[in-house]
């Protein structure tokens, strides 16, 4: 069977995901669009054709970390323990722990110099996940595991995977990662 080869990323792809790995490994403060325009191999002026504003490039690259992960969702259905494990290991290796960060976190330090069309998109990833994460808490729950206040335990699943990316990030390692949500699943699946 010929091996089938991907048409290549359009130009407007290319700057997406050169801006959302610069935001994973840089931070949103941490990149311009000169560094944007170095990586995809265009001029910086080119950038304004596709994005008039850093800020809607970046609300751009939500938009896909929104679409993805609910594609991600929805990829096939888990039983709740497979789904919550799943998503563990997406934050781990999508985001690449160790080397990376989420880029809806990689946007929290700059917050107060992102403008208000941004940190809602941010808002929006942020409570997708939440949203996913108090179904399948609550599935859990169903099953007979007391989990107290779901949506409160979805708010800290996604803030504990956010934080363990940070400290993987700091020190390089996923094995920091892997022990912050080693603890979470035996508190809740405990």
């Amino acid at each position: 069977m010929p091996a089938t080869i991907a048409a290549p990323a359009s130009t407007r792809e290319q700057i997406v995901a050169v801006a959302r790995s610069l935001i994973e490994k840089r931070s949103y403060l941490g990149f311009s669009f000169q560094d944007v325009a170095d990586q995809v191999g265009i001029r910086k002026a080119s950038l304004y054709h596709h994005f008039p504003t850093k800020e809607a490039l970046g609300v751009e690259v939500m938009r896909e970390a929104g679409q993805a992960f609910k594609a991600w969702t929805q990829a096939r259905a888990r039983p709740p323990r497979a789904a919550l494990d799943s998503y563990f290991r997406m934050y781990r290796n999508s985001l690449h722990a160790g080397e990376g960060v989420c880029p809806a976190g990689a946007l929290a330090p700059g917050w107060d110099c992102i403008d208000e069309e941004l940190r809602q998109a941010v808002r929006e990833l942020r409570n997708t996940q939440v949203l996913w994460l108090t179904g399948v808490l609550g599935a859990l729950a169903a099953e007979g595991k007391p989990l107290g206040a779901v949506g409160a335990l979805a708010s800290l699943v996604f803030s504990t995977c956010q934080g363990a990316l940070l400290s993987a990030r700091m020190t390089g390692q996923v094995a920091d990662f892997d022990e912050a949500v080693e603890e979470l699943k035996g508190l809740l699946l405990a």
